[in-house]
C-alpha cells in the first residue's frame, strides 16, 4: 500500500522543522539575516588568483577607517561574517577576505567545503607568503573604497590572530593591529618591522597562546614597539566566538563583552567619520 500524498507532505514538513529551528537558533546566521547594513562580495585580484571578500558598510554620513578582519582556521564562516557585521555596526568599514578562495571544491571558497575540518586542512596548505600577498592586496583595495578614509587596521582571531600580528610586520602603514588569541612572529627580525601599535586579547584558560605573552612583552619592548596585551580571567581560546553561544560559559561571555568594549574604545582612537 502506497503512502497517501498528504501523509508524505506532512512527513516532509516534520522532518524539515528541526533544521529550520537550528538555523533560527544560530546567533551568527540570525544576525546576518536581520542586519540592515549593506553587505556585498567583492573580488580582489592577486596576480592570477582571485580573493573573494565579504564587505560590510557602516551606516554613517562620512568616510571611515577600514578594518581588515582575518578569520579563524576554519575559514570565512557565518560567525566570521557576523563579526564583520558587528564591526560595521560600530561604525567602520569591515573587510573580511576569504583566505580559502579558490581552494574549495571546484575552485570554491569556505562555504563550498563539505565541513569545517576540510576547510582547516586546506588552509594549512597555504604558505605565509601566499597569505600575506592576499591580505596586502585586500588592504590596498580597502584604501581605495570611496566610503573609506584611506586608513586600515587589522584584526584577527585564532589563526587569524597570528596573521594579524605577522601582517603588522609585513604591511607598512597600518593604523593598528588587534590580535585575538594569536601568537607573535617567531623571528625577532619580523618583530623589528612592526610598524603600528599591537593590542592583544587573550584568554586566561588558554595557556597554549597566553603563555607566549610575557616573552612577547619583552621582545616588543626591546624592539621599541608598542604592545598592550590584556588577559581575560577564565576565558578560553576562541572566547569572542564561544561567548556568543547560548551555552557559553560565564567566563567566555564576560571575556567577550569586556574585550568587545575595549576593542570599540581602541577603534575610536583611529578616527571618527570625516
Amino acid at each position: 500500500m502506497r503512502p497517501r500524498p498528504d501523509f508524505l507532505i506532512a512527513l516532509a514538513i516534520l522532518l524539515a522543522t528541526p533544521l529550520i529551528s537550528v538555523a533560527q537558533e544560530d546567533p551568527s546566521l540570525a544576525r546576518l539575516n536581520a542586519s540592515e547594513r549593506h553587505h556585498e562580495w567583492v573580488e580582489v585580484k592577486v596576480g592570477e588568483r582571485t580573493v573573494e571578500v565579504f564587505v560590510v558598510f557602516p551606516e554613517t554620513s562620512g568616510r571611515v577607517p577600514a578594518v581588515l578582519v582575518i578569520h579563524e582556521n576554519r575559514g570565512l564562516n557565518d560567525w566570521a561574517r557576523s563579526l564583520a557585521d558587528q564591526v560595521a555596526e560600530a561604525g567602520y568599514l569591515a573587510v573580511a577576505p576569504d583566505l580559502l578562495s579558490g581552494l574549495g571544491p571546484e575552485g570554491g571558497k569556505t562555504s563550498d567545503f563539505p565541513d569545517s575540518n576540510a576547510a582547516r586542512d586546506a588552509l594549512y596548505t597555504r604558505t605565509q607568503e601566499e597569505v600575506t600577498a592576499d591580505l596586502a592586496a585586500v588592504a590596498d583595495w580597502a584604501r581605495t573604497v570611496p566610503a573609506a578614509d584611506g586608513s586600515v587596521a587589522v584584526a584577527g582571531f585564532c589563526w587569524g590572530g597570528r596573521q594579524s600580528f605577522q601582517f603588522a610586520a609585513d604591511y607598512p602603514g597600518l593604523s593598528a593591529a588587534f590580535v585575538f588569541y594569536g601568537t607573535p612572529p617567531e623571528d625577532d627580525e619580523a618583530i623589528g618591522r612592526v610598524g603600528c601599535p599591537v593590542y592583544g586579547f587573550y584568554g586566561g584558560d588558554d595557556a597554549r597562546v597566553t603563555a607566549t605573552v610575557e616573552a612577547t612583552i619583552e621582545r616588543m619592548g626591546a624592539a621599541g614597539k608598542e604592545y598592550v596585551p590584556v588577559t581575560y580571567e577564565g576565558a578560553r581560546h576562541g572566547f569572542m566566538r564561544r561567548g556568543e553561544a547560548a551555552d557559553s560559559s560565564e567566563a567566555d561571555r564576560q571575556g567577550r563583552e569586556q574585550a568587545w568594549d575595549r576593542w570599540k574604545n581602541l577603534l575610536a582612537t583611529l578616527g571618527s567619520p570625516s
